[in-house]
């Protein structure tokens, strides 16, 4: 009798238990990650300003990333690092767009492009909300490098304007490549940049559902011929030739340097590796790398200035 009763209310349990599961989304399944402000509740953010003033806001982008990778490759590559960074030394996370600028791939479906002067708007109008709650610290993470000189220029006014300090996350971890490192010269590889294997790897990483990797092949490129010349130097890093070629490359159609994304590349990946030798462990261990150095620099900054209280 006593099993039969004990049968019973199991049954029930998972009945209701079945039914409470099909009231819900069921596309629901994202779970609260610490220092995540979409996921916060206002307590949670008060309670946060006890331990940090910095805030940690991703500056990305929705734009094509050839077949294999999603247009919301940028935006999740930025939140996956930002909310990684954030799990190891205390920052709040703060994702404000999608999109970014993005105007030499506008002859792809999906890709979105913003004016320098909209997102430099938003950015800073989102820094001065933080600094009225008490934040007085500002890291600014591109994961899209077209965005670099809006960032730069949005950390500028950050600095100029308010009472609030900014920095560009990409330079602090720039900053913390050691010595020995940095004066030792890469092995010149093939040309490898957006949507490419470098990319796709770090997509595989750290949002791997949304990878179709049978769906990449290899890219044809084409470039104008003073830029052909200098491609070989720019796979080797090569500083000055890269400063030139980027100065160039990768610009809107209209602009007539004939270096939109279509116009080199007619699956929108921009390397000469195919996409398919990407691998989720060199994802994880550029991710790693990356991480590592910016939870360096924040906690180096947060010795170098003690938090402030407002």
């Amino acid at each position: 009798m006593r099993g039969r009763f004990i049968c019973a209310v199991m049954l029930a349990t998972a009945l209701l238990s079945s039914a409470a599961a099909a009231q819900t989304n069921p596309l629901w399944h994202e779970e609260k990650t610490k220092n995540y402000l979409p996921h916060m509740t206002w307590p949670e953010v008060r309670d946060l300003l006890t331990r940090t003033d910095i805030a940690l806001i991703p500056v990305p982008a929705l734009e094509q990333h050839g077949p294999q990778t999603p247009i919301g490759t940028d935006y999740f590559a930025g939140v996956e690092r930002s909310k990684l960074v954030a799990q190891k030394t205390d920052v709040l996370v703060v994702p404000v767009l999608l999109a970014g600028q993005s105007p030499y791939h506008m002859d792809f479906p999906g890709t979105i492009t913003l004016s320098t002067d909209t997102m430099q708007r938003v950015y800073f109008e989102t820094v001065q909300s933080l600094i009225r709650h008490g934040f007085r610290r500002f890291l600014l993470h591109d994961s899209h490098a077209g965005n670099q000189y809006v960032t730069r220029y949005v950390v500028d006014r950050i600095n100029q304007e308010t009472q609030a300090v900014a920095i560009a996350l990409n330079d602090a971890v720039v900053a913390m490549t050691s010595p020995a490192q940095s004066a030792t010269a890469p092995a010149a590889q093939p040309f490898d940049r957006h949507g490419g294997v470098a990319e796709t790897s770090g997509a595989l990483y750290l949002f791997p559902s949304l990878v179709q990797l049978d769906k990449a092949t290899q890219p044809r490129l084409t470039f104008p011929p003073h830029l052909e010349q200098i491609v070989p130097q720019v796979a080797a890093r090569d500083p000055a030739a890269s400063l030139v070629f980027l100065a160039e490359a990768l610009k809107a159609r209209e602009t007539g340097k004939k270096t939109s994304t279509a116009e080199m590349s007619q699956t929108g990946v921009w390397s000469e590796r195919n996409p398919r030798e990407a691998t989720a462990e060199q994802g994880r261990r550029a991710t790693e790398a990356f991480v590592d150095a910016a939870v360096r620099f924040i906690d180096r900054w947060k010795q170098l200035r003690p938090q402030q209280r407002p």
